[in-house]
């Protein structure tokens, strides 16, 4: 099980964009009416396929690493459900981190922050920093998936 929370970002401390970053690419094989999904992902030079289910505050998800071979047999038919992203890590402080997403392409200008937490009561308890702006993690406008086939909202 995944608990993360997500919001919208509108301009983060200099030195959180100074942290280096890592390219994403992501692409979705599989998305379900009921928010179930099936993606691929590279990051630097490791390939995932993934499996969630649910929606919102708390997902199940499955991931299993792939050959590059794998991958690029898979990648084409992402095409047209793709998103492509630069993450930094941040510390969060009490062993939590935080993903900043700087997308690109179509949604460039879109900054993201995730958290990601080891139970529900840690999620709700979580003070977010002053830049983070609105809790987006129950608006399904701003799933990766959604941004993937439909845009910036």
């Amino acid at each position: 099980m995944e608990v993360e929370r997500k919001w919208l970002v509108g301009q983060p401390p200099p030195e959180a964009m100074a942290t280096q970053g890592e390219r994403i690419d992501q692409g979705y094989l599989l998305i379900c009416p009921d928010g179930s999904e099936v993606r691929l992902r590279r990051r630097g030079a490791r390939r995932f396929l993934t499996t969630k289910s649910g929606r919102g505050l708390v997902r199940e998800e499955l991931e299993v690493e792939l050959t590059p071979e794998q991958y690029e047999v898979l990648w084409p038919a992402t095409e047209g459900r793709r998103v492509e992203k630069v993450r930094r890590v941040l510390e969060a402080g009490g062993g939590l981190a935080i993903e900043l997403d700087e997308y690109a392409g179509a949604l460039a200008g879109l900054l993201t922050a995730e958290v990601e937490f080891p139970d529900v009561t840690a999620a709700r308890a979580f003070d977010a920093p002053g830049w983070f702006g609105r809790d987006v993690t129950e608006d399904d406008d701003y799933r990766n998936q959604r941004l993937a086939v439909r845009g910036l909202p």
